[in-house]
């Protein structure tokens, strides 16, 4: 493995970005849950800004189009919640189209997720004269249904990390968002960890493949 500091990471955004400079450049950032797809996300973001100044780049997160608790519960599938199935992929890949195709200056509604509420957050975020906008999920290199998404990105990078790993993190997470130990225990088990199982399948359609050690990047040959 070879470390890339960040701000390489978006030189090399911008230089391709010069390439196509009628649009908005669509980064993807993929990878399980747990692997810190939304840590890398913000340092991008703000490195963007310190190496071009001005708002250069927003995020526009995946989790955004969760399906509501509402739906979910009526359909039975609450306790899947964050399959890839429990999203509203359609609005996912009609949004990114609208991102790419609407000319800066006229602002694009992008919904956010708000994990106290679990729930996602309409217009969270407002997409105005940012030029990049870097879209994080785990599903942004799946087949089926999700392949539309990914012929929407220009590249799409994959964040990995070892199992163990994953596993602290998401009990953490799910110990923080109010879960009982058992309850937490649970849902990483069999939930989250079968679906970082699906996604890493997808690794080899990535870009490039990066893992994170000590708040550092490096890219996995």
């Amino acid at each position: 493995m070879i470390e890339i500091p960040l701000y390489r990471l978006v030189r090399r955004v911008l230089d391709r970005v010069a390439e196509h400079p009628e649009r908005r450049y669509l980064l993807g950032i993929a990878g399980p849950p747990g692997a810190g797809k939304s840590t890398l996300s913000v340092l991008l973001r703000d490195t963007f800004v310190t190496e071009v100044g001005g708002p250069a780049a927003e995020i526009a997160p995946m989790d955004g189009y969760h399906l509501s608790n509402a739906r979910l519960r009526a359909a039975g599938h609450l306790a899947r919640k964050g399959e890839p199935d429990t999203f509203d992929v359609a609005g996912f890949v009609e949004n990114l189209r609208r991102l790419r195709g609407t000319p800066n200056g006229t602002p694009v509604p992008w919904p956010t997720f708000d994990r106290a509420s679990d729930e996602p957050t309409p217009a969270g975020v407002v997409f105005v004269n940012q030029w990049v906008a870097i879209t994080e999920g785990n599903y942004l290199l799946l087949d089926g249904d999700w392949s539309a998404v990914r012929k929407e990105l220009d590249e799409c990078w994959y964040l990995d990390a070892d199992r163990a790993v994953l596993e602290q993190r998401l009990l953490k997470r799910h110990l923080l968002g109010g879960r009982s130990a058992e309850a937490a225990r649970i849902k990483v088990m069999d939930s989250d960890l079968r679906n970082a199982d699906l996604v890493s399948a997808t690794r080899d359609r990535a870009d490039l493949v990066l893992r994170e050690r000590d708040g550092r990047y490096f890219v996995v040959g």
